[in-house]
């Protein structure tokens, strides 16, 4: 399998090539978008006859567009086509789907503000009869990737996945959130942005987030970024020793 692995910042990257660990890393190359763009050869299992894989990981940057673009450039830049696309890194969590340290495989991946205020409430794009705000990974990959997850004993759930291009910080904001997505576990700023890039190229998409923080009054002590590189480390272990060498 060809897998494109898209993160907001280095420190997830990292976490991401040590989780495989063992696997053979090229220098990094530069992409024309300006992004660095490091390829992980993925070493079939031995006596199985499952053929090796690669994974390339690309550090995009904050936020949805940022993210669109550092995707669109990597999968632009591929001389053969991608299989997957992941957007993965660290995020908040909503209680108590997803306590701190957990992992949320996406079932949806939702833009949560791509809409518009009106007087009757939040207007999804749409209801406004243009665009979209939904993106679906194919049909049971969540519950693969959840399997190999639980088979490695990680704490896990499979959940929509929430994007925004403003943090919550309040309790007002996070009751608004769950009550227009009760079933939503993560909130993070650029899964939507990667879903958009690999559907204009065809290639199937999920997310996976380690929660760091919850969602909800913005309080920077509570939260534990070292936990949730540990948690996203973890599953990338798992991933690259199985959904990674499996076909979709």
């Amino acid at each position: 399998m060809r897998v494109l692995v898209v993160t907001a910042v280095p420190a997830e990257s990292d976490s991401v090539a040590a989780g495989l660990a063992g696997h053979v890393a090229s220098a990094p190359r530069t992409l024309a978008s300006g992004h660095a763009l490091t390829r992980l050869a993925v070493p079939g299992t031995p006596g199985t006859g499952t053929p090796p894989g690669v994974v390339d990981l690309v550090a995009g940057g904050v936020g949805p567009a940022a993210a669109a673009v550092a995707a669109t450039g990597a999968l632009a830049a591929a001389p053969d086509a991608y299989d997957l696309v992941v957007s993965t890194g660290i995020g908040g969590g909503f209680a108590p789907h997803a306590p701190l340290g957990t992992v949320v495989v996406s079932d949806r991946i939702v833009a949560a503000d791509l809409g518009a205020d009106t007087p009757g409430g939040y207007v999804a794009v749409e209801e406004l009869g243009f665009g979209r705000s939904v993106h679906l990974p194919p049909p049971g990959l969540a519950d693969r990737i959840a399997g190999a997850l639980r088979g490695g004993g990680q704490r896990h759930v499979v959940a929509p996945a929430l994007t925004v291009s403003t943090v919550t910080g309040t309790a007002a904001r996070a009751a608004e959130l769950s009550a227009r997505h009760p079933r939503a576990a993560s909130e993070a700023m650029e899964g939507f942005g990667v879903a958009e890039a690999a559907a204009a190229h065809g290639v199937p998409v999920v997310e996976v987030r380690a929660v760091s923080n919850a969602v909800g009054p913005r309080d920077r002590a509570a939260w534990r970024v070292a936990e949730a590189l540990d948690a996203l480390r973890g599953a990338f272990r798992l991933l690259g020793t199985t959904v990674f060498l499996e076909d979709l």
